[in-house]
């Protein structure tokens, strides 16, 4: 039977940790075509970020015309974009008929690098937020995407959710909150607020566990789920995948998450 299909529009990762790597891996362990748009080149590894290289906005802008004409996609997803112009530039497509993404904004690497500036932050609230299926950014993304504040306790996120809801996406979960020892996703849509909980795992290989889930949720998206059900289900693949890696050894700092392996591979 021939797969959904799923857009990628990111930047990449060379650790194969987070970025178009992660979303790919991720869509093919759950039976989605992934295409791909590159917007940003890294130079990144476990331990950190040491170079980012945005391409030129006609560059990805050819990317984009190329998969749209010849395989459009049922579900897009969208991570790092880089640049005020590329944050435009899709928003643009939306407004031209690109099934409304999933937006993991990715703003700070797991490693703590910060991979944008204010402007970009700026051009996501105005020009992308509006036409955004779901929104999916951790605590310090709600922040910076919110101007400021504390998202700490799960009262702090409810709050942050319906704030960032208000600025126009369909949908928001704020994910990897703790509480009690638990994983606890906050979603929120027109019809409130609902919390995903599963038990938390440690690890230190977490790196790209935002880019998994929101490839996760598009791949359910692309193969019909519903906003909520794909949400509760990308949690669970995660949750899945950070104990199929939680011992292994790869890389001196924040090691990846796995994708395409699982228990019986490892």
């Amino acid at each position: 039977m021939t797969p959904a299909t799923a857009l990628t529009i990111a930047g990449s990762d060379p650790g194969g940790g987070a970025g178009l790597q992660a979303d790919l891996t991720t869509l093919a362990a759950l039976g989605v075509h992934g295409t791909s748009v590159v917007t940003v080149v890294t130079a990144q590894n476990t331990v950190g970020v040491q170079g980012l290289h945005a391409l030129p906005v006609d560059v990805v802008d050819q990317q984009l015309r190329s998969v749209r004409e010849d395989l459009p996609p049922s579900a897009v997803k969208c991570g790092l974009l880089g640049t005020p112009g590329l944050v435009a530039l899709v928003a643009e497509a939306v407004r031209d008929g690109l099934p409304p993404p999933v937006v993991d904004p990715v703003l700070v690497a797991t490693s703590g690098d910060g991979l944008t500036t204010g402007d970009v932050v700026a051009a996501y609230r105005d020009e992308l937020l509006p036409g955004t299926l779901l929104l999916t950014p951790n605590t310090d993304e709600a922040v910076a995407l919110l101007g400021g504040g504390v998202v700490t306790t799960r009262a702090d996120r409810r709050a942050a959710a319906g704030a960032l809801l208000a600025l126009g996406p369909r949908a928001v979960v704020i994910t990897g909150g703790t509480a009690d020892g638990d994983c606890v996703d906050v979603y929120a849509d027109a019809a409130g607020v609902t919390e995903h909980v599963s038990p938390a795992v440690h690890t230190r290989n977490d790196h790209g566990t935002g880019c998994t889930y929101s490839a996760a949720v598009t791949a359910h998206l692309a193969r019909g789920a519903t906003l909520l059900v794909a949400c509760a289900s990308a949690q669970s693949f995660v949750r899945h995948q950070l104990e199929v890696s939680r011992g292994w050894r790869l890389g001196a700092g924040r090691g990846p998450v796995a994708h395409l392996i699982d228990q019986g591979a490892s």
